[in-house]
């Protein structure tokens, strides 16, 4: 089963959906956090939670939108907005959902905000999958997603719109917050046995050295899956991604 809704907290507008079984009662939820221009309907995370209601019970699973992705009403992205969000739908599950049992699921741009997340807060989650997380995030956007004349534009102070399939609009100011905010500085040792993470060795959009040099750094486990691409387009790549999940978070315990 699923539903939309809206968190309205904090002057805050995050629209939102969950997936969640028939029976009563939740007793643990993943809170997935999709890519830079993706949005709460994500596909990844609707499979991701078909196979997880399909096999356990008492399990659901939340998505939101990011500031300014899907149908979001923010104009301008900005780290912080980034924060809050993350930091309600966390609360939403706490108070809401009455459980504490928390993990989080993030892709790309999204694992980077959930690390950059447990690094400023107490996390609340107990496990944190990431799957091609853009540590490098600055360098992502300005080499992988930007093309040379946006990138031209935006260093003349420009607002340009970037992305894949949908379009941001990203500022001067927000790639400077990004640079600013290196994560690959900090420290995630205290983290690191609650963090695994997976990337393609064909992804073409965040460097796998960068990411295998990262989670070596803070002795996170790694999970290299030979040949996938960064959206883990192969279905046999995504089952694999999925099932090393599950079994990270212990739903078959």
């Amino acid at each position: 089963m699923e539903k939309y809704f809206e968190i309205n907290k904090s002057g805050q507008n995050i629209r939102c959906k969950l997936y969640y079984g028939k029976s009563a009662g939740i007793e643990k939820a993943v809170l997935f956090v999709h890519g830079f221009t993706g949005h709460k309907d994500n596909g990844a995370a609707q499979k991701f939670a078909d196979r997880v209601l399909s096999k356990y019970k008492g399990i659901a699973v939340m998505t939101f939108n990011l500031p300014c992705h899907g149908d979001d009403v923010k104009k301008k992205l900005a780290l912080q907005d980034c924060m809050t969000y993350i930091g309600l739908a966390a609360d939403y599950i706490k108070t809401e959902l009455h459980t504490d049992d928390i993990y989080a699921y993030a892709t790309s741009f999204g694992g980077y905000l959930v690390l950059k997340y447990i690094a400023e807060n107490e996390s609340p989650f107990k496990k944190i999958a990431l799957r091609c997380p853009a540590v490098n995030m600055a360098e992502v956007l300005t080499d992988s997603i930007m093309k040379n004349d946006e990138l031209d534009k935006l260093r003349r102070g420009k607002t340009v719109s970037v992305g894949f399939d949908r379009k941001i609009e990203v500022s001067r100011q927000f790639l400077t917050e990004l640079e600013t905010a290196d994560i690959q500085k900090i420290d995630y040792m205290e983290h690191a046995d609650d963090i695994l993470i997976l990337h393609g060795t064909k992804d073409e959009v965040v460097p796998f050295e960068a990411v295998r040099r990262f989670a070596e750094d803070n002795l996170i486990e790694f999970i290299p899956v030979e040949n996938a691409d960064h959206r883990f387009q192969n279905p046999a790549h995504m089952e694999l991604a999925t099932k090393k999940v599950i079994e990270f978070f212990g739903f078959g315990d």
